[in-house]
Order: structure tokens, then sequence, then C-alpha cells
């Protein structure tokens, strides 16, 4: 009778130690004599002890953090690049039996990839179009890990970090860039302005009296500011008329207001 018992309780663990909880987010890869016989789903899970055994596979997307790389561009410029890749497993048994340790692996891949494809763009490139440069990366590695089971979501450039002498470098380039802008607009100004200024004169000059008006107009604005000391300029022949004025009485004088009235218009 005990030993009845005794069959019994070995039955039970012996049943016991072969249940396997899968979760909902897992795969169980199983194998009997050291042969691929299925998938376990996820829920509880029967494996005989001894004679079979079996590989639990998570199925969530994974980040690798690909540590920085020191990369040489298209241009000869050393940069260091770090990335981060994004990859869920999609054949649980495919990466168990096609490769060994198919994290490390997929890390190890993208290391490579991008410092091969980092050396063939330009900087300039490689600071200015990081989505085409992470998709083609992501490209590449999910072509490769196509065996494995496993689909590469996306690859993402996390930073480019550049050596200080280039980052003056490139400030210097910037500061010149801005320059460049400022001296051209201020040309267009000048030219905007010389064109309205062509426009104005030629008004004045079509109206009588109008240049003399603008004179006086702009020696009032002047007069506001007693500090300013104001130097007017006036024909030379209207000096010479004046001074004739005061110098000549009678018939002569009247001769020189004429000429004065003449050089006014």
């Amino acid at each position: 009778m005990a030993l009845g018992y005794i069959i019994i309780g070995i039955i039970v663990l012996f049943f016991l130690a072969g249940l396997k909880v899968v979760n909902e987010y897992e795969r169980g890869v199983k194998f009997t004599f050291g042969k691929y016989t299925g998938i376990m789903q996820p829920g509880w899970r029967m494996v005989i002890p001894i004679f079979q055994s079996w590989v639990r596979v998570d199925m969530r997307v994974k980040a690798v953090d690909v540590p920085d790389q020191d990369c040489m561009t298209n241009d000869n410029i050393s940069v260091n690049v770090n990335a981060v890749v994004y990859y869920k497993v999609k054949e649980a048994f495919k990466a168990i039996i096609e490769v060994e340790h198919f994290m490390y692996a997929v890390s190890q891949l993208a290391q490579t990839t991008m410092r091969n494809i980092v050396g063939e763009v330009e900087l300039d490139d490689l600071l200015s179009n990081r989505d085409a440069i992470s998709n083609k990366i992501r490209e590449i590695v999910d072509k490769a890990t196509d065996p494995w089971g496993i689909i590469v979501e996306s690859v993402d450039l996390k930073d480019v970090i550049l050596p200080q002498d280039m980052k003056r470098v490139m400030g210097r380039q910037a500061e010149a860039e801005r320059e460049k802008r400022a001296v051209i607009i201020k040309g267009e100004g000048e030219t905007i302005a010389a064109a309205n200024m062509s426009k104005a004169a030629s008004t004045l000059s079509k109206a009588p009296g109008a240049l003399h008006l603008r004179t006086l107009q702009t020696l009032n604005d002047l007069s506001s500011d007693q500090s300013n000391t104001v130097i007017f300029a006036v024909p030379l022949e209207v000096l010479r008329a004046f001074e004739a004025v005061g110098k000549m009485d009678g018939p002569t004088g009247k001769k020189v207001a004429a000429a004065i009235r003449k050089a006014a218009k």
C-alpha cells in the first residue's frame, strides 16, 4: 500500500515538474530528444522531463542601444555616432535554431552596418539627412535578420558627436554665412533706397519751389534740437547776388534784384 502511494507521488511530482507556463507575450520552442517538435502557445503546457526540453522566447519589441561608434565619413572626418534599434521576433523557432544569442547578433550587426553606412556619406549629409540614413541602416539590418525570423521595425540615430576643432570651424562657417546674408540684404536695401531717392528727385525737379519747401522742412526738423550746428548750402550765384545788393544802390540795385529773382527761379 505504501509503495502505491510512493508511485503516485512520483507520478505527481513528475507531472508537476513537466508543467510549464507560457505567458501571452512569449512562445516556447520545444525539442524532443534534441529535435525541434513545435511551438508552445501561451498557457499551461506540458514538457516531459528528461525526454523533452524547451526555450522561452520573448515576442515583444526590444530596444537595442548601439554604443558610440568611432566612424570616418566619406570626406575623412572622424565622428562618434550612436543609435537605437527596435526589433521583434517574428518566428521563434528560427531565432533559436538559426542563430546563437540573437540579441547579441542583432546588436553586432547594427554596429557594423552603421559604421559602413556612415563611411559612405559626407558629414553635411549625415547631419542633415539623419532619417534617410536611419532608414538605409534599417533596410540592411532587416534584410540580414530575415533568415533569423526577426523584424527590424526602426533604427534611430540618437547623436552625432563632432570633434571640438570641427565644431569651431562650423561655427565660423555659420557666422560667415550670416554676414554674407546681412551684406546682401543691406545692398538690396540701398538699391531700393536709391531708386526711391531718384524718383523723389525727379518729382521735386518738376514742381517749381518744391525743393525750396523741402529744404525749409528739413531746417524745421533740425531746429527742434538747439544743440545742433547746421551748415546750410546755397548756390554760389545767390550769395554773390545778395552781396551785390548790399553794396549797390539806385538803378544798379534794381538790376541786381532782378538777377536775384532770376537766379531764384
